[in-house]
């Protein structure tokens, strides 16, 4: 019975010791930096209240997307604009920051309430 309970106790460490281990590995891919910025013409303001994102590089599947600048609103008063940077090979995205907190960018909740303001998106 000892070495039952020696046996099972020995076990539960070495996969305890192994799940910790597989915790700390991380696995990333890096692609250098973005290509430099493209040039472009802002187009007029839809209106007042908007705010412009200029277009910016970002990874997807092992290389750079464009994605193009567009008017959009912030999500509260007083926002500012963060926007996205690549620092030390990495891809960090852009946010709203400001008095009521972090609010990260997502397209799919500017579309449902009529935010963005952009011929480009559909």
């Amino acid at each position: 019975m000892k070495n039952l309970l020696r046996a099972a106790l020995l076990s539960s460490m070495l996969l305890l010791g192994a799940h910790h281990a597989a915790a700390q590995v991380a696995i990333g891919i890096q692609i250098g930096p973005p290509p430099p910025p493209r040039h472009y013409v802002v187009p007029a303001s839809p209106g007042p209240g908007y705010f412009w994102v200029d277009g910016y590089w970002y990874p997807a599947n092992g290389r750079y997307v464009w994605h193009r600048g567009y008017w959009t609103r912030p999500p509260y008063a007083g926002a500012h604009w963060i926007g996205p940077r690549h620092e030390g090979g990495r891809f960090y995205a852009g946010y709203w920051d400001g008095p009521h907190g972090r609010f990260d960018h997502d397209h799919h909740w500017d579309h449902d309430h009529d935010r963005d303001h952009d011929r480009w998106h559909h």
